[in-house]
């Protein structure tokens, strides 16, 4: 058997040493070979104490997830721990990198830890359904207190080994040398007699047991749907109230009871998703050079272009901000400043990196300050005469190794790309607002894109740390793609009878931060009713028919901008109140069709809503606009706030049966699901590999 972890004696001390790259996973072979190492460690006369390494740029960076869908196997961890924690020397954590998960319950098994300034610990388990299951939160609770455990367990934080210093998690922070280090504290304890003990041991601290309570309601509150915070809770609680055995064994219970669960599976599944669109990302960019952009040109000072030049600066690049209006312009400038100064006002930055930032964007009125950037990215007015207008200037005016993009969310790039000489250097890229905090970014790739210039784009969002998802070129692309559908479909109930708060409510209930009535109001009715004067000729008859938008419009109602759209607003709230406005509305449009109003259940509502974007995920497949289904799954997941916990559009499809969402969008409506049929024909799943 491959050896994963050693032991080697130096100078009295037993090192110990984890050699399972990349990061260290537990897995049954580390843990089996760990305890052998543990105990010949603890049988040899010559070794005084003991040294846990890590070799590589980590200490344990958590289990090895690939384990959770196979049955446990033994060694478990948590008679690891005990036997580190009982040992009769005293065993020193070296910790280094990143120590999450069982490698942090690793560590606080053992009796003392030193850490690299610059390492990071945590419990984030919550994120992936599950609890600590080895003593994290029964240790913590005792070496920190409850408020740190609830801030490490139930909110998912990570904390510097400085932090953990002053929380007496990490007993020395040292800058090089971790290893050395680690002895060096190892013979002292043994050699000056100093106490040292099992963290079990350990009695808890007063705390305030009100400010536990609120933390605690506050965190669930934002946790909505989630069951694993829930547990965590109660593990943090047995700490609280039970003596350290049966606590153990109320965490291990309630750690298997969620590693099976179904919110568990969904999330371990969004994580092997990401990690497959990182490696593939990886590997295309790494057939180009991102280091060739250096200077980007951001055309249009409006949200989004101020947005992206924040981007932009935040990593580094210099940004030339350029609109040819000057009051549009000065109004770019003034978002990019009130930005920094929020971020600085709120400790997110320091001066100097809200200095440095800043100065990295320098605006202009002048379209010709395009002559030298590497990469051109037009945010201009959702129009496609606009966007050609501005593509036919900068295909004369920049250089012919610039890359241009176009921030469309819908518009077709290819028939922009088609008005320059340079097709081939023309891509999308969709970023989403507000573009500095959401991480998605759709990279729409046309069928002339050169593979160099894709490739250094996707390394570009390397560096700005987005969620890079590539995508073929189709009206709105996957992310407002299956938002038109179950847009589309939510018109169509409340002609048939729903109002919008009934079909805000489910989508919420099901997981949705915000409903499609109220996102409409937010993201602005006038934005809702450019694109429908632009798209009026490809809506069917129905479509053309429920004209709420046309009539918001007219009215003047846009949103939450001005008071009133789908719902009204009191002054200063962005609350959505039903508004008897619109029910009137609807109740004229259905008296001028002669609809029978009827009642319509919240099942319905979900399902046509979810089984609608279903379909047109299916399209996307059978059209090859993504290379995977878990791609759709990721642009919903981090740009419209699908709920991870559910897994993903797709992952849920597959859950439901394929062939139950078509014969479900078939009863509501017998001319849907074509698309979803096409693909049934040569598929029975989402995931078939």
């Amino acid at each position: 058997m491959e050896r994963l972890v050693n032991l080697n004696v130096v100078d009295e001390i037993g090192v110990v040493s984890i050699d399972n790259p990349p990061v260290n996973a537990l897995s049954q072979v580390v843990r089996e070979q760990l305890r052998e190492c543990l105990q010949h460690a603890k049988s040899d006369s010559l070794v005084k104490a003991i040294v846990i390494v890590c070799q590589g740029s980590t200490f344990v960076a958590g289990a090895d997830i690939r384990e959770f869908d196979q049955p446990l196997t033994q060694p478990h961890l948590p008679d690891v721990l005990d036997a580190i924690e009982n040992s009769k020397k005293p065993v020193i954590a070296a910790l280094h990198g990143f120590v999450l998960g069982g490698g942090l319950e690793l560590a606080l098994a053992c009796h003392s830890r030193v850490a690299l300034q610059d390492t990071v610990l945590g419990l984030p388990e919550v994120s992936l359904g599950l609890i600590p299951g080895a003593g994290g939160t029964q240790r913590l609770v005792r070496l920190c207190g409850p408020l740190t455990a609830v801030d490490l367990v139930i909110a998912g934080n990570r904390i510097t080994a400085f932090q953990a210093q002053a929380l007496g998690l990490v007993d020395r922070c040292v800058e090089s040398d971790i290893q050395t280090k680690a002895i060096e504290l190892a013979k002292y304890l043994i050699h000056t007699n100093q106490p040292w003990g099992r963290t079990r041991d350990l009695s808890i601290t007063p705390f305030n047991a009100d400010e536990f309570e609120q933390k605690t309601s506050m965190l669930l509150r934002k946790k909505v749907g989630e069951q694993a915070p829930r547990a965590a809770l109660q593990a943090i609680n047995a700490a609280l109230t039970m003596p350290f055995d049966e606590g153990m064994a109320c965490e291990r219970s309630l750690f298997i009871e969620r590693r099976q669960s179904d919110q568990a599976k969904a999330l371990r599944y969004v994580f092997f998703a990401e990690r497959a669109l990182i490696s593939r990302t990886r590997r295309l960019a790494a057939r180009g050079s991102a280091a060739s952009i250096q200077k980007v040109a951001v055309i249009g000072s409006g949200t989004m272009g101020s947005g992206i030049a924040i981007c932009m600066a935040n990593a580094g690049l210099n940004v030339i901000l350029i609109d040819v209006q000057d009051a549009a312009l000065q109004r770019g400038v003034k978002v990019v400043d009130d930005y920094y100064r929020d971020a600085l006002g709120k400790g997110r930055i320091t001066e100097q990196e809200s200095t440095d930032r800043r100065d990295l964007i320098l605006p202009s009125s002048s379209m010709e300050a395009v002559i030298d950037a590497d990469l051109v990215i037009e945010a201009v007015f959702e129009d496609m005469d606009v966007k050609r207008q501005v593509f036919r200037q900068l295909d004369v005016l920049c250089r012919d190794d610039a890359i241009l993009a176009t921030n469309t969310s819908y518009l077709d790039v290819e028939e922009i790309a088609d008005c320059t000489n340079r097709p081939q250097r023309i891509l999308g890229m969709h970023f989403f607002s507000p573009a500095p905090v959401m991480k998605l970014l759709e990279i729409v790739q046309t069928t002339l894109t050169d593979t160099a210039v894709l490739a250094a784009v996707l390394g570009l969002a390397q560096r700005l740390g987005k969620v890079a998802v590539t995508v073929g070129v189709c009206d709105g692309f996957v992310g407002n793609r299956l938002l038109a559908a179950r847009e589309k479909e939510a018109m169509f109930l409340l002609e048939e009878g729903a109002l919008p708060e009934e079909i805000d409510r489910v989508m919420r209930s099901f997981g949705f931060p915000i409903g499609p009535f109220e996102l409409r109001d937010m993201a602005g009715v006038d934005v809702a009713w450019r694109n429908r004067q632009g798209r009026f000729p490809q809506l069917s008859e129905r479509e053309q028919r429920c004209d709420w938008v046309d009539k918001l419009y007219a009215a003047g109602r846009l949103g939450q901008k001005t008071g009133s759209g789908f719902y009204r607003y009191e002054e200063g709230s962005r609350r959505a109140v039903p508004d008897t406005w619109l029910s009137n509305l609807l109740e004229q449009h259905r008296s001028q069709f002669n609809i029978v109003r009827r009642n319509i259940t919240d099942k319905e509502i979900e399902e046509r809503c979810l089984y609608a974007m279903i379909n047109e995920a299916a399209w996307l497949m059978e059209n090859d606009i993504v290379e995977n289904a878990g791609d759709i799954d990721l642009v919903w997941i981090h740009g419209y706030g699908f709920p991870r916990y559910k897994g993903g559009l797709t992952y849920c499809a597959d859950r439901i049966g394929l062939n139950q969402v078509a014969d479900s969008l078939k009863r509501y409506n017998p001319s849907a699901g074509k698309e979803l049929s096409a693909f049934l024909s040569s598929r029975k799943s989402f995931h078939d590999n």
